[in-house]
């Protein structure tokens, strides 16, 4: 059994094979610790489905917050705080390699320097061929090797990913010493944000989102647009636009210091909702490779512990099966438990960003009803499910509700495709 990258989906699903008594390889092309441009923020709800994390995540800088500052595009905000923590803010260079320790001592093989750079599938077997020339066989893959990753490429799982259907998010993770946030406290986010100085009366709002993650010891500083829409929009290179936003940062006494370009790394995020079809034979796509996004809040790490997770135990129980059918049982697994819930962060994502005035009406809306806040942050930290929270909502607010969802149902039928 062979399992390709060990970011949070590949170590993830090496664990739970390793722990079913499955002997897995784990490849990556990285040694570990290495450092990986993210975000870092992951909602708490990962505690209740990963219990296994809460004793060990002292090994490693955590911080946890309760407060969010949201900010629109045109300059509306308000505070939403939990009476509990709703976000874990982490460094992936630590992270992973947790998570890569944890696979290790339960029992997964991890071999590194392994850059797979062909794939193949010959009699039933998948043959994987390294950069440096090794080969690797097994009679099932998981591939969780990113957003670009060579396995689907290769096996015409995933020619690759639209303009429209990817982030580019361009961010620094810098020590305090040099950059800070001036509230450590609060987790800072703006929807729609602008660049721009003249917006020439356009309705629709930015592609994208700013903001800025506290760490224990850093602060992630950054900026995201859908490409399509920074190759259109946007004139300014990635980290002109990343200079000029600190520099706004800074004169609003958001942020303290000065940019540092060694720790700025443009990446691609997909955020056009999971592929149809995650896997194919005996091969499953995991993470990012997936598509597994959230597409309005960016958010994949949680996502990608949860595919992996579910596409090693599609493999577990199949064990005794002849007819093993892994993609179809990883499918259903994942519609099951999130595909709900990322397909309608597409439908959001889209309908808030057609229109900048949509976006400042959820912001004050959150200040109006605060019942409803708790709700969507009782998801947030896991003490309540999508659906649970979806129905609530439905019951509370059905005028308000129906109406978003007959915006949203037009949106996806004028050209979410879901691949």
């Amino acid at each position: 059994m062979l399992v390709v990258g060990a970011g949070p989906a590949g170590a993830t699903a090496a664990r739970t094979l390793a722990l079913a008594g499955i002997p897995v390889r784990l490849l990556d092309r990285s040694t570990f610790p290495r450092n990986k441009p993210c975000g870092g923020g992951i909602s708490v709800r990962v505690l209740s489905r990963f219990p296994y994390l809460k004793q060990e995540l002292p090994r490693i800088a955590t911080h946890a917050l309760s407060r969010l500052h949201l900010e629109g595009p045109e300059g509306e905000s308000t505070i939403i705080e939990s009476d509990i923590p709703a976000a874990l803010m982490i460094r992936r260079v630590e992270f992973d390699n947790l998570l890569v320790s944890l696979a290790v001592r339960a029992g997964a093989d991890l071999v590194t320097g392994a850059d797979i750079v062909q794939a193949s599938v010959d009699g039933g077997r998948v043959r994987l061929i390294a950069r440096d020339g090794r080969g690797f066989e097994a009679g099932t893959v998981i591939a969780a090797d990113g957003v670009h990753s060579v396995i689907a490429r290769r096996l015409g799982l995933n020619r690759g990913w639209s303009p429209s259907s990817v982030a580019l998010d361009m961010m620094e993770e810098t020590p305090r010493s040099a950059l800070r946030d001036v509230d450590p406290s609060t987790l800072w986010v703006a929807y729609g944000f602008d660049p721009r100085p003249n917006r020439n009366g356009d309705s629709g709002s930015p592609e994208g989102y700013a903001y800025v993650f506290p760490k224990r010891d850093h602060v992630n500083v950054g900026i995201g647009y859908r490409l399509s829409y920074y190759r259109a929009a946007i004139e300014d290179s990635p980290y002109a636009l990343q200079r000029g936003f600190i520099d706004q940062l800074r004169s609003r006494g958001i942020i303290a210091g000065e940019s540092v370009r060694r720790n700025f790394t443009p990446f691609h995020i997909p955020v056009g909702g999971p592929l149809r079809r995650p896997g194919r034979g005996r091969v499953l796509l995991a993470g990012d490779a997936g598509g597994f996004v959230n597409a309005f809040t960016a958010e994949g790490i949680y996502y990608a512990m949860v595919s992996g997770d579910l596409a090693a135990r599609a493999i577990i129980d199949a064990q005794d099966d002849r007819d093993a059918g892994f993609a179809r049982r990883y499918r259903w697994a994942c519609r099951r438990e999130m595909g709900l819930e990322l397909r309608d962060s597409v439908l959001i994502q889209r309908y808030l960003f057609s229109d900048r005035r949509r976006i400042a009406r959820v912001i004050r809306s959150a200040a109006r009803h605060p019942a409803i806040t708790k709700l969507i942050l009782d998801y947030a930290i896991g003490s309540r499910s999508y659906r649970a929270v979806r129905r609530r909502l439905l019951a509370s607010s059905p005028h308000l509700v129906f109406s978003l969802i007959a915006e949203l149902a037009r949106s996806f039928t004028r050209g979410w495709r879901g691949r």
